[in-house]
């Protein structure tokens, strides 16, 4: 028989296993509610996240500062060296380690471009190509080794016919087919005025094509002396954003009827004389600057001239104009890189 103590103990026994069971619940749903606070939190910070990464790097439409162009090059360059490393890696990996001295010996690094060499042209010029395939470009094996050992990617820019399909486009394919050194724009139309679009379409698709040094911009009337060009980019590897080309300015025509009109005449002042640009005929950019294009080519405002727009490209940007005279194409003289035809 047991006594009124005992069965208050029993009883407040019974009680307590009740209270630690209420008070673990409600521990347990306020980390509930706190640990789902905390995850939508942070899916909400990640939606942002990838709002911002696709604002900076262009899927959706913006303006892109020019600070914030050369943050995304800084970057890309970055990932395709991490790509490269890591592909080392793997390899490694699955071949054995091996001594730094032998992969050093052993190892023959596939040369990076000197330059892309974009020769512009329209479907009626085959005559041009075939003289400078046979003057200076060479073509087949030769046009292979110009790669190979000098490092020079020589291409012919052409754009599609209006009438997508027709014989010009036919022919052009054709063309391309024997030959294996013209580099099509797809999506760019072929006309005069479209020129300065062109320009802009062939260093955005070179740059994302090429890593290469440079990109060359030349008139399909143009010899060029591959040596001496060479020779002379090669002078300007240590400066990282360059624009050289035989700079000139010269007189804005505001007379429709024109030969040079420019519709946008009066945004060069009273003076009506255009800023220091590049003649035409032959001009080069560095890549940071071909990519710089690349990213920023639908904003980047057209006239009439392609000359002339690219030179507008480059003023408010950090690059250093070169004045290279040997790119002045008038004649052909002594230690001259190129001569208009």
């Amino acid at each position: 028989m047991q006594s009124k103590g005992s069965s208050t103990r029993f009883t407040g026994m019974g009680i307590r296993p009740r209270m630690s069971t209420l008070l673990l619940s409600m521990f347990a749903a306020f980390a509930s509610l706190y640990v789902a606070g905390r995850l939508w939190q942070d899916a909400e910070n990640r939606v942002y996240l990838a709002k911002e990464l696709d604002r900076i790097t262009g899927q959706e439409k913006f303006v892109m500062s020019v600070d914030d162009s050369w943050k995304i090059l800084e970057c890309r360059e970055r990932q395709k060296t991490l790509s490269g490393l890591e592909m080392e890696l793997a390899a490694a990996r699955q071949e054995g380690f091996v001594s730094k001295h032998l992969s050093e010996t052993n190892r023959i690094p596939k040369k990076r471009p000197l330059v892309v060499i974009g020769i512009l042209t329209g479907f009626a010029r085959k005559s041009n190509r075939d003289a400078i395939r046979k003057a200076w470009m060479g073509t087949g094996v030769n046009l292979k080794k110009m790669e190979e050992q000098k490092g020079v990617i020589i291409r012919f820019v052409i754009g599609r016919s209006s009438n997508r399909g027709d014989s010009l486009d036919r022919s052009i394919d054709s063309e391309n087919k024997q030959n294996n050194d013209i580099f099509i724009l797809e999506k760019h139309v072929e006309a005069p005025e479209e020129l300065p679009n062109k320009t802009k379409l062939f260093f955005a698709h070179a740059s994302e094509n090429w890593d290469a040094d440079y990109y060359a911009k030349i008139n399909d009337d143009v010899y060029v002396n591959i040596d001496a060009f060479r020779n002379t980019l090669a002078a300007h590897l240590d400066k990282p954003r360059v624009y050289i080309g035989c700079m000139k300015s010269g007189e804005v025509f505001s007379e429709e009827g024109q030969r040079w009109y420019e519709p946008d005449w009066w945004k060069f002042g009273d003076g009506k004389n255009y800023f220091r640009h590049a003649s035409g005929e032959m001009f080069v950019v560095s890549q940071a600057l071909a990519k710089f294009i690349s990213i920023n080519r639908s904003i980047l405002r057209a006239y009439a001239h392609d000359d002339v727009s690219v030179g507008s490209w480059f003023i408010g940007v950090d690059a250093k104009h070169i004045d290279e005279r040997k790119f002045c194409c008038s004649s052909w003289s002594s230690g001259a890189i190129c001569s208009g035809v």
